[in-house]
């Protein structure tokens, strides 16, 4: 079993290729935790699988999922407030953006809250696009930007550990972090990374420029939370310089 948070579609591929089936599922703590789940002989990889019985589920206008159903909490200890700003109805508002199948299966498009609006009015979830660049054997991490901007760019870091093996594979010698970040034949490999990831997206929603990182995001360096998730905000506020050369300003 799998959860707290996304399983990259290639790497489920790669265990059920050497026989180890793992089954996602989805939750959060309001829901007790899961409320989704593959099973065996029922799974559909890069979903979440079908939603447990006693529970219903719906997409809100704006693709949010929701759910009620008995593993569902009541409310908030305490913060009546909170707690009627979470219910319509009934129904408990996730945060999280779906789809579901005609089969019934729940993909996980990326939290509401993160969502890039573009200058043309363009919605983007980024999850996405840097889950798929993050899979590159020398891309460590990757935030995507351009909420308010005319195109979605990208903050690249560079994988320290897996960045040496690569460039040996490559006949490149040995190279610095600093190095491979301006390097030519580096820089010819992300886009390599960024054209393949561009192709679950739109034209619209594609990434058209990235710059490389001279550091890592990292717990220490306070970027990412315990969970490895990416503190967006921290990341705007340390890189706003590298994000505004992406625009030419």
């Amino acid at each position: 079993m799998s959860g707290g948070a996304p399983l990259a579609t290639w790497l489920a591929h790669f265990y059920r290729g050497v026989g180890l089936s793992i089954y996602e599922g989805y939750g959060l703590t309001e829901t007790s935790a899961a409320i989704t789940v593959n099973r065996v002989g029922d799974l559909r990889v890069g979903s979440v699988g079908k939603l447990l019985p006693g529970n219903s589920m719906k997409l809100g206008e704006d693709g949010e999922l929701l759910v009620k159903g008995g593993v569902v909490f009541h409310g908030y200890w305490g913060n009546e407030a909170e707690t009627n700003a979470v219910f319509t109805d009934g129904w408990f508002h996730t945060g999280d953006l779906g789809a579901i199948d005609d089969a019934g299966f729940v993909s996980i498009v990326g939290r509401k809250k993160e969502i890039i609006v573009t200058a043309g009015g363009k919605n983007v979830a980024p999850a996405l696009l840097e889950d798929r660049l993050r899979a590159h054997p020398i891309i460590s991490q990757c935030m995507v930007v351009g909420d308010g901007k005319p195109f979605i760019g990208a903050l690249v870091t560079l994988d320290e550990e897996m960045l040496p093996g690569w460039a040996a594979n490559h006949d490149l010698g040995t190279m610095s972090l600093e190095q491979a970040r301006t390097d030519e034949r580096v820089l010819a490999e992300i886009q390599q990374a960024v054209d393949e990831a561009n192709k679950a997206v739109s034209k619209a929603e594609s990434i058209r420029k990235f710059s490389v990182l001279s550091e890592d995001f990292t717990e220490d360096n306070g970027t990412l939370t315990p969970s490895m998730k990416l503190k967006r905000n921290i990341i705007m506020r340390d890189f706003e310089d590298e994000v505004e050369a992406l625009y030419g300003s």
